[in-house]
Order: C-alpha cells, then sequence, then structure tokens
C-alpha cells in the first residue's frame, strides 16, 4: 500500500447544489422523455388480416399454411439453407425452431384491419365486424389461444374517415370491456398520421374511453404508423414524427413505417417501392432517432412480394424476404410486418439465424464484462446493455434457450433484464 492522498477541493457543497437545482427541471424533462426501454417483449413481426376474415381459427389457419409451404418447397434442414443460404453449422437448429414455433406460435403479433386492408363498408357492416372482433379476441384470450399481442388497425384520423375510426375504436374496445376487460397484449395501431395534432385527438379519444369506464389513466397505449412524408418532414423543416411522440403523452408504443403508402408518397414507381429502397432508409432513419431512448419502438414495414406458384418462384419469394428482413435486424428494426402465411417460415428463419449466429460472441463478450477479464474487445456499459438486449430478443422468440445464455455467463434472466434496461430491475449477477 503506499501513501494514502489527501483529498482536498475548492468549492462549498452550496455549488453543487445550486448547480442541482438549476438543472431540476432538466432532470424531469428527460426522465418523462427518455425513460428507456419498457422492458417488455417485442414481437419480431405484426400479421394484419381484415376485419371480415378474421374468425377463431385464423392464427392456426396461418400456421397450417405456413408448414405446409415449408414442407412443400424446403422439407428439410439442408434445403431450407440451401434456398436461403443458411451455414451448415446452423440449418439443423434453425429448420427445427422455425417448425416448432410454426406449430406453438405461428403468430406474434396480429392486427385486425379495418383500414386499407378493409376497405370502406356499411356502417352497420363494419360495426358487426368490429364487435365480432372483440369477441373472438376476448374469447381467444380466454382460452390462451391469443397471439401475445392482438389488436386492431382503424381508420385514420383524417375528416373524411374520422367518425369511422372513432366509432370502430369504440365498438371494439366496449366490446373487449363488456367480455371481462382489456387483454395485456391489447394493442392499437393508428394508421396516416400526417400531423401531431391528429395524435393528440386520438390521446383524446382514449382518455374519454379511460374515463367512461374507470380505467387508470394511460392504460390505452398505440402505434403509430408512419406512412406519409409530412410525418417525417413538417412543413416547418422539423422532424413531425418527434413531435407526434411528444404529442402521444407516453401513450405510444411503437412506429410503424408503412412501405407502400409512404413510398407513393415521395413518387416512388410501383417497381420499386420496397423497404430497401433510399426514401425507405431515411424515413426509417429519422423515426428511429425521434424514438431512441423514449421507449417507442420502431417496425419495418413488408414486402408485396408473396412465396406462392411453383418452387422456384417461392424460392425467389423466399430468398428476397430472408434478406430484406436480414438487413432489417442488423439495422437495428427488429420488428417488421408479414402480409402472407407464406412469410412466416422465412421470417423466423431469419431472426433466429440472426440470433443463432451471434450467441457465442454475445455471451463471451457478456461474461467478460461481468467478469472484468478483459479479452479483445473493451465493451462499454452501453455495450452490455445492447448484449443483454440481444439476448433477451433471442430468447423471447424462440431462437434460443435460457440456459444457453445463463449457463455461460451466470446470469440469471432478471440479471439480462436489469443490464437491458433499468426499467427492467435490479442486477445481481450470480458468479459464472
Amino acid at each position: 500500500m503506499g501513501q494514502q492522498e489527501k483529498v482536498a477541493t475548492s468549492l462549498a457543497g452550496a455549488v453543487g447544489d445550486g448547480i442541482s437545482a438549476s438543472l431540476a427541471a432538466v432532470d424531469a424533462e428527460l426522465a418523462r422523455r427518455y425513460p428507456g426501454d419498457p422492458g417488455t417483449r417485442q414481437p419480431v413481426h405484426t400479421v394484419y388480416v381484415p376485419g371480415d376474415t378474421f374468425t377463431a381459427g385464423t392464427l392456426r389457419t396461418w400456421g397450417d399454411e405456413a408448414l405446409k409451404a415449408l414442407d412443400e418447397h424446403a422439407p428439410d434442414a439442408a434445403a431450407l439453407a440451401g434456398v436461403l443460404g443458411i451455414p451448415d453449422e446452423l440449418a439443423g437448429p434453425v429448420h427445427d425452431r422455425v417448425r416448432a414455433k410454426l406449430e406453438r406460435e405461428p403468430v406474434e403479433d396480429l392486427r385486425i384491419d379495418f383500414e386499407d386492408g378493409y376497405g370502406p363498408r356499411s356502417d352497420a357492416e363494419e360495426d358487426e365486424a368490429a364487435a365480432r372482433a372483440a369477441r373472438l379476441v376476448s374469447e381467444a384470450y380466454a382460452q390462451g389461444t391469443a397471439a401475445p399481442y392482438t389488436g386492431i388497425r382503424m381508420k385514420c384520423m383524417e375528416a373524411a374517415v374520422r367518425d369511422r375510426g372513432i366509432r370502430t375504436t369504440d365498438v371494439f374496445l366496449t366490446g373487449l370491456m363488456r367480455a371481462g376487460g382489456l387483454p395485456e397484449g391489447l394493442v392499437l395501431t393508428l394508421p396516416k398520421v400526417t400531423y401531431p395534432e391528429q395524435v393528440a385527438a386520438f390521446v383524446q379519444l382514449l382518455e374519454a374511453f379511460e374515463q367512461a369506464h374507470g380505467l387508470p389513466a394511460g392504460r390505452l397505449g398505440f402505434e403509430i404508423q408512419i406512412e406519409t412524408s409530412q410525418s417525417i418532414l413538417a412543413a416547418d423543416g422539423t422532424a413531425a414524427v418527434a413531435r407526434m411522440i411528444d404529442a402521444a403523452g407516453g401513450r405510444a408504443t411503437g412506429l410503424h413505417y408503412g412501405t407502400f403508402d409512404y413510398s407513393a408518397c415521395v413518387g416512388v414507381s410501383a417497381a420499386y417501392q420496397a423497404s430497401d429502397h433510399p426514401a425507405a432508409d431515411h424515413a426509417k432513419a429519422v423515426m428511429q432517432v425521434a424514438a431512441a431512448g423514449t421507449g417507442v419502438r420502431v417496425c419495418d414495414g413488408s414486402t408485396n412480394v408473396l412465396p406462392v406458384g411453383p418452387t422456384p418462384q417461392v424460392h425467389e419469394a423466399w430468398r428476397l424476404h430472408y434478406g430484406l428482413t436480414r438487413r432489417a435486424l442488423a439495422r437495428a428494426y427488429y420488428q417488421g410486418w408479414d402480409m402472407h402465411p407464406g412469410h412466416l417460415p422465412t421470417r423466423y428463419a431469419a431472426v433466429y439465424t440472426f440470433y443463432r449466429e451471434g450467441l457465442e460472441q454475445a455471451v463471451t463478450r457478456l461474461a467478460a464484462y461481468v467478469s472484468k477479464t478483459g479479452g479483445d474487445v473493451m465493451d462499454e456499459p452501453a455495450t452490455a446493455k445492447a448484449l443483454s438486449g440481444y439476448l433477451l430478443r433471442g430468447i423471447d422468440c424462440g431462437a434460443l434457450d435460457a440456459e444457453e445464455v445463463t449457463k455461460p455467463t451466470g446470469l440469471t434472466r432478471a440479471d439480462l433484464d436489469a443490464f437491458a434496461s433499468p426499467r427492467r430491475g435490479t442486477l445481481t449477477v450470480t458468479a459464472p
């Protein structure tokens, strides 16, 4: 032990107290605007079906059709790996997990559509469909057959369809309440938002519903679908999407990119409307920066190239979808939209390959960070947060088993939660 250093200061404690007092408002603002990730599971995709075609058997039908496509066009691990370019060492585990997922939980997030996928109908017809959707959703949750997340996409807040969107939302939510209450996995999607005032108006609607039913304030959250250029760049040159998050008053849960409406809005011709177009990349980059730290998650769009027809045509569509999904994951868009049951095999193949190929490096780096043993990468606390989030997402979707993470790191699920988000819990590391 060396000589103990003498510690001296020059400033009175009142200086620090004064600085803290001057920043109190900023501290409160940071806590309000940037609470961090909510610490809940994020689905890897959203599937939407028209309100008139949704039935009690929709999820199982999607799973069965996806399994049929897999068996017909890639009946074993080698075939699937050959089509998609999955490394040989991952082919078996990925194929087996994809099949198991399609049998157990084919859809993670279901949206019953009363907007573009439903179209204009008579009021009586839409009322009936919305009430029926509420009954079927309530029954599915009661029976344990619902997707982890389920909800509706209503019509937007534009003048021509505003009243219909408000009424459908009311009919659906009232039906849920009458059937036993709002399920935990309830999700609402507000489409075609162009002005923050439309978000504020939807908040007003949800507040009124909560008050009418004695629900806690803020119980109802919603996603904002970004489908217009005005939602990215406002007339005054500001990023409107950031103002939309603020207008939601803490209720916004996600920003969903609408590939085709947005592409058409900025003049992209039909043949080039895709989620990897530069216009799409720009919009999603703005969404990502606006949402960072707010707890609002960003969701990629979809492809309209369907894997149907003869096997060569299906394989071509699969390669496209797999590549777009892998591209999105690398850019931290961990959720996307799927439009057809045939997209499910490649959605899960892409997601599972992404998490399994990075498993060894992630657990090695996280274990080294926890034990401070070093290695060839000097990781920061922020990287430990990212590594934990990566592993948690892999576990949640079925790509990884909890034991595959716990055994090499010594970290429990609670430990990973605490690393990934301060809102999840307190870190108590188990020795590896």
